[in-house]
């Protein structure tokens, strides 16, 4: 078995809007971080966080599942639809999350045929999230 590589390819750096609690019950709790953009930087991959999208986390005990749904325009003007799923702890030095990428254009079909982790962390307003390629 060949042990995995990481290969930076682009970052995120999406603006959120404070939480909208939601509130599920005892044990856990529902937050909702509407996403108004932001930007994609990288050797792989330029373009905008649209402000089409939200963060969902559902924080049990000292853990927080979060899954967040939003859009980049590539700068080519492409549409690329991101789907982000991870887990973040209370102390923070653990924050990482699988995106899934879904797009129509030839030129970033990579990105639907490979699969990514990305290390997040929090700035300020922002949540940013170093996307990595495994191969």
């Amino acid at each position: 078995m060949t042990t995995p590589a990481l290969t930076f390819v682009f970052e995120i750096r999406a603006l959120v809007d404070p939480p909208q609690r939601v509130g599920r019950g005892v044990d856990e709790v529902l937050e909702v971080f509407p996403i108004r953009g932001g930007t994609v930087h990288g050797p792989r991959l330029e373009g905008t966080v649209t402000d089409i999208g939200a963060d969902w986390a559902v924080t049990r005990g000292t853990v927080t599942e979060v899954e967040a749904r939003y859009l980049i325009r590539a700068a080519d003007g492409a549409l690329i639809d991101v789907t982000n799923r991870g887990v973040y702890r209370d102390e923070g030095a653990y924050f990482f999350t699988t995106p899934i990428f879904r797009t129509e254009a030839a030129a970033h079909r990579w990105l639907t045929e490979t699969v990514f982790v990305g290390a997040t962390r929090e700035d300020g307003d922002h949540i940013v999230i170093t996307i990595y390629a495994v191969g």
